[in-house]
């Protein structure tokens, strides 16, 4: 009862903080001064993966972006690698440094939105499953909340783990955007998931540190609760995921299972990876 009343309690104050236009040292920054840009975005993202895309590509030839993937990996690689040690060093430095870091996270959810575009542009809609296009727009839309209101401390902690598993995710998918003599370098790809499931068991206990705390003076709890189920959601689907492809057999790594290049593929569920990417 006591923690129902608390979330109710920290949602109205959220709300009320909201409609007079709380102070923020990133209101003015790119997208920031209102969740209205981001949730066009994400709006027009679903549509065009999940219909228009589609739609567009059914009677043409699916495109050929193999040199694109290369650069587009290895890119977003340095880019996490470079968050990772921001995030890292977040206690050292100044707080500006800690808001630009928190910011540059966010925005990087709207550059992985490419990963499903470039599903539906090779024409792998198989690969545009539920969990991929769920966590792509769930991550920016949540995260522009916490960028506006509440930056850094115990929120960021789920964006550093983040960070790390991108950079392994992303060295995965660069090596296989770089052709079949790469193979040999995929035998990895069931850890990856077991990577993502041990993030995922990782932020849950972290943040549920809070609940037993006594005195830990974070300004809008909402938060806390938002990251939990994050973390829970994601276990759950991961979980899901991993019985069908692997205890049952359905998606085992392809360098062991001898399969061609041509049924390789390349795309991200970042952070939280969809491993459906070589199918």
């Amino acid at each position: 009862h006591h923690y129902h009343t608390y979330f109710i309690k920290s949602c109205f104050e959220m709300f009320s903080f909201s409609l007079r236009v709380l102070y923020s040292r990133t209101e003015n920054w790119f997208l920031m001064p209102s969740p209205v840009p981001q949730t066009i975005i994400i709006a027009a993202y679903i549509y065009f993966v999940t219909s228009l895309g589609p739609r567009i590509m059914e009677n043409r030839k699916a495109l050929d972006l193999r040199k694109v993937l290369i650069v587009y990996n290895f890119s977003l690689y340095f880019g996490f690698l470079l968050d990772a040690l921001a995030f890292l060093g977040g206690k050292r430095v100044k707080l500006s440094e800690v808001l630009t870091t928190c910011w540059l996270y966010y925005f990087s959810k709207f550059i992985e939105m490419l990963d499903t575009i470039f599903f539906v542009l090779r024409k792998k809609n198989s690969q545009v499953t539920f969990l991929h296009v769920y966590h792509h727009s769930i991550m920016p839309f949540t995260w522009w909340f916490g960028v506006r209101f509440s930056p850094g401390g115990m929120g960021t902690f789920h964006a550093l783990l983040n960070c790390i598993v991108h950079v392994i995710m992303y060295t995965y998918y660069g090596l296989t955007a770089m052709g079949p003599k790469y193979q040999k370098y995929l035998w990895w790809k069931k850890h990856l998931t077991s990577v993502q499931l041990i993030q995922f068991v990782m932020v849950t206990s972290h943040i549920s540190q809070y609940f037993y705390l006594k005195d830990c003076p974070y300004q809008f709890p909402i938060f806390i609760y938002i990251i939990f189920l994050y973390g829970l959601i994601f276990l759950l689907l991961f979980c899901n995921f991993w019985y069908h492809a692997y205890t049952k057999g359905k998606r085992l790594p392809k360098v062991l299972q001898a399969q061609t290049w041509s049924h390789h593929t390349n795309g991200v569920m970042n952070g939280n990876a969809n491993h459906d990417k070589d199918e």
